[in-house]
């Protein structure tokens, strides 16, 4: 894929566009879709105005006009269609008005390890890391990677999209640290409707026994070491041995002890445990 835009976004920052209540009418850059609900304002037609909601077949029904199909419309071709129908035996000089009230035809899917996934709407051109200030910042069990899963051409995404074979989407994989200090182009990449945004969970090691800080670290690096670790983990305490550390790791499907020294590397799922020291 092309690079849209230069990433100049810093995670955290205010989203240009947010997930929630805006105030005034949506921008409708794309024409509607599904599940979209329109407000509709004839001047003087109380009756006819309320809101409307574009069901499966990309219609809905508005007396005393019957069913109007609206599938990828603007909303300014609405009031266009709207107004010339009324002024056709039923009204005269029709003033028609439509406002987005809801917008869920167009919308991205932004998941996994940050403080808000959810379900947004596309409105107008959003950055991807437009939608990623959108969903809060990363967990502190977030890994550095992070995927953009495209739907195929012409497939329709009823969900967030985990499929990453050729046939059934495109992917990109990028680095979270190029993107929050701004070195990737992959933040400016505007994204389509349908996409799914993955935050991965890290591969994480627990640590127990006779340190400050036991608990569930991120593993974002393949060669962290038993003594890096603990000093994550606050270091160990005055009753710590640290010369009898050892791992309870999964070797062949089968739960092992490691004896370990400072200078080991951690694996993923491993349980480090500093015993308590004799007197």
């Amino acid at each position: 894929m092309r690079a849209l835009g230069a990433a100049v976004c810093l995670w955290g920052a205010s989203a240009a566009v947010t997930a929630g209540s805006q105030a005034g009418a949506l921008p409708d850059p794309h024409g509607l879709g599904m599940g979209d609900v329109v407000r509709i304002t004839v001047h003087d037609q109380d009756q006819l105005s309320g809101l409307y909601t574009v069901e499966a077949d990309g219609s809905f029904a508005f007396p005393p006009l019957g069913r109007i199909a609206v599938d990828g419309m603007t909303l300014r071709s609405l009031e266009e269609l709207l107004t010339t129908r009324l002024a056709d035996g039923h009204l005269r000089d029709p003033r028609v008005r439509a406002t987005m009230e809801t917008l869920r035809s167009r919308r991205v899917f932004v998941i996994g390890e940050v403080a808000n996934p959810g379900v947004f709407p596309l409105l107008g051109e959003m950055t991807l890391m437009e939608a990623l200030a959108t969903a809060g910042r990363p967990t502190e069990l977030a890994s550095h990677e992070l995927i953009l899963v495209r739907p195929a051409s012409g497939v329709a995404a009823d969900g967030p999209e985990l499929r990453t074979e050729p046939e059934a989407a495109d992917t990109i994989r990028m680095d979270l640290r190029d993107l929050q200090r701004g070195t990737a182009w992959h933040g400016g990449v505007l994204l389509r409707n349908g996409d799914t945004v993955l935050v991965p969970r890290a591969p994480t090691v627990f640590v127990r026994g006779e340190v400050r800080g036991p608990g569930e670290y991120p593993l974002r690096r393949n060669d962290l070491t038993v003594s890096q670790l603990l000093a994550r983990a606050g270091g160990g305490t005055p009753l710590g041995a640290l010369n009898r550390i050892h791992a309870l790791r999964v070797v062949d499907g089968e739960p092992v002890e490691v004896r370990l020294e400072l200078s080991d590397v951690v694996q993923p799922d491993d349980t480090i445990v500093v015993p308590r020291r004799f007197f």
